[in-house]
């Protein structure tokens, strides 16, 4: 059951990690229409939620780690940061229509994609384990 969950996990965090990427090209120049807006919101969306399902459901099924893990709790709050900033940066997103993000937009993307590939360090290099 251990390999499902994890494979589910990891599935979820290459989803989110395409739906920032989509974003990133915007900040370089892209255009994205509606509908590859709307395919970048629910990549992230979906790809966050289910990211911390399925890493919450291995923690509490399996014994291999516990929830109170340093770099468990990290990741966890980090995960709360990065929704929240990915919330900010969609509705910013939003008012500029798909193209390049300025300003604000463009600083609370790049926040966001900091804050998301800081949770993969921690849980590909677990740090304390």
């Amino acid at each position: 059951m251990y390999e499902t969950l994890l494979f589910l996990h990891v599935l979820a965090a290459f989803a989110l990690m395409a739906g920032i990427v989509m974003f990133t090209g915007t900040a370089f120049g892209v255009e994205l229409g509606p509908r590859q807006l709307f395919v970048a919101n629910r990549l992230t969306d979906v790809g966050a939620t289910v990211v911390l399902v399925f890493g919450v459901w291995i923690v509490l099924r399996e014994d291999v780690y516990d929830i109170t893990d340093g770099w468990i709790l990290g990741a966890i709050v980090l995960w709360v940061i990065a929704v929240g900033l990915g919330a900010m940066t969609g509705r910013a997103m939003a008012e500029s229509h798909g193209s390049r993000p300025e300003g604000r937009a463009a600083v609370l993307h790049w926040a966001t994609t900091a804050v998301t590939v800081a949770i993969l360090v921690l849980m590909i290099w677990k740090p304390g384990v």
